[in-house]
């Protein structure tokens, strides 16, 4: 039965350039990542503050970051920091130490991209997860927001600080 999260509070650390669009999943589009494979928009964002840091950052040098507070609501998710959701979706604790970068250079098919498609082919947005980079941390990764049918995501800005455009860059 898949679970529903009528208000989750997300943190998302993502680069200062890119302020006008704290909802955007362009970069992972671009890039891809552990959860989408390149052309597929993600969000990836922390359910607490300090795993968004350290997300973001990867534990490389602290990187300048924008951080930002989304709520998500109505959101279909499969709570892959549970093993018992996982068990009961038939997924294997050995997901979440996946060579997901390896198997795309290497030109094949990340078992997580596998697992976003079944999942999504069953009608979840997207997943919550155990972080890497911050331990007792999660994360969520979204694949479907803000469409007829979709879960709501939006940030917090209640002084509209945010830039509108990227013009406030050049």
């Amino acid at each position: 039965m898949p679970e529903t999260l009528h208000t989750e509070i997300l943190w998302r650390a993502y680069v200062p350039r890119w302020a006008h669009a704290p909802l955007s999943g362009a970069g992972a589009s671009r890039f891809g990542g552990r959860w989408n494979p390149l052309g597929a928009e993600t969000i990836y964002a922390a359910r607490e503050l300090s795993t968004a840091w350290a997300e973001y950052n990867q534990g490389f040098v602290q990187h300048p970051a924008l951080i930002a507070q989304l709520t998500l609501t109505d959101a279909r998710l499969v709570d892959l920091a549970d093993e018992r959701v996982m068990h009961a979706h038939g997924v294997s604790p050995d997901i979440h130490e996946c060579e997901w970068r390896a198997e795309m250079d290497a030109g094949r098919v990340p078992e997580t991209h596998r697992l976003r498609e079944t999942l999504m082919g069953q009608g979840f947005h997207g997943i919550i997860f155990p972080s890497y980079m911050s331990p007792g941390g999660s994360c969520v990764a979204l694949w479907r927001w803000n469409g007829e049918g979709m879960p709501e995501l939006s940030v917090t800005d209640p002084e509209h600080r945010l830039p509108k455009d990227p013009a406030s860059w050049l």
